[in-house]
């Protein structure tokens, strides 16, 4: 594996981290990021970060995460981050199948092998990569427990437009229109077109204006709305993996009951009927747990590695 690039000041994490490139079975040049935690015994997690994010933006929490011990170990998804771009607009948040996230998964595991990252390993899921871990534990992917943030298990779309959005989404698709945005979305970085006010993302503006310094510098970690394709690709996956039995190991899962990312009543469906899980909504939280307000921030990350433990 080759060394790539990993910004250390931006992103608020240990400047022991380093970063290489890695290659899925299909050719795509994906992006890791790792952090040696202070002890081995407590293993190793696995990140899994959501639609639009990238690994420096984990810096805060890798920070927390290593002072508890742990080592981490973050993925750029294709399209995102610093990962091959997979449509011709670089800025559009775009998959041909969801099934390629698995490529992804299938390549980082083969990385965290051939690093011989310390065992056992656990999993982070927030948002998308909540939605992409749930299928890779439903195919034996090698954590002993995991932890999901306002998991992506379904979008959360009023009925009429879900309704909309399955012909909708389809048929640009069978048009040769996949690479279209996704209808209320735009090529650039949401951080950079959404006041704090109005952000769905978290209710701290000391961590929103961490975001925006990212965004105004890693320029090109950045990534904007939806495809079609991807849309209708997510919308499928989700109904999928709505008919697979929970996983049958340790889980903890959270979601702020003021997110409006996700379908909420989808998650407490998931987590009533997974026997080790256990379910936290958050009454004054948003859509990223990790980047709320402090207290927050703590809890979740505690409670997490006390799971993990």
């Amino acid at each position: 594996m080759q060394a790539a690039p990993l910004n250390h000041e931006i992103a608020e994490a240990p400047k022991a981290g380093t970063a290489y490139w890695i290659q899925t079975d299909d050719l795509v040049r994906l992006r890791v990021g790792l952090w040696a935690g202070g002890n081995a015994q407590k293993g190793t997690i696995l990140v899994f970060p959501g639609r639009t994010e990238y690994i420096e933006k984990y810096g805060r929490t890798v920070t927390a995460l290593a002072e508890s011990g742990f080592t981490t170990f973050v993925l750029d998804w294709r399209g995102q981050g610093l990962a091959d771009r997979i449509a011709k607009d670089p800025m559009l948040g775009h998959v041909v199948r969801f099934s390629d996230y698995r490529k992804d998964v299938a390549a980082m595991i083969a990385a965290a092998e051939n690093l011989r990252l310390p065992k056992p390993w656990h999993l982070i899921g927030h948002s998308l990569g909540a939605c992409i871990g749930l299928r890779a534990l439903a195919e034996g992917l090698p954590v002993s427990s995991c932890a999901f943030t306002g998991p992506m298990w379904n979008i959360n779309l009023p009925i009429l437009k879900r309704f909309a959005a399955w012909p909708a989404s389809w048929i640009a698709q069978a048009l040769g229109q996949g690479q279209v945005y996704a209808p209320g979305t735009e090529s650039r970085s949401y951080v950079l077109t959404t006041a704090f006010e109005d952000n769905r993302l978290t209710n701290d503006p000391e961590m929103y204006r961490y975001f925006l310094k990212q965004a105004s510098t890693l320029t090109d970690h950045q990534i904007g709305g939806p495809s079609m394709t991807w849309l209708y690709q997510t919308l499928k996956e989700t109904k999928r993996l709505s008919k697979l039995p929970s996983p049958d190991i340790p889980c903890i899962t959270f979601c702020g009951k003021q997110d409006e990312v996700v379908d909420i009543p989808t998650i407490q469906e998931r987590m009533k009927h997974w026997s080790a899980g256990k379910l936290e909504i958050i009454e004054t939280a948003k859509h990223d747990l990790f980047s709320e307000v402090p207290a927050i921030r703590k809890t979740v990350i505690s409670d997490i590695c006390e799971l993990f433990a």
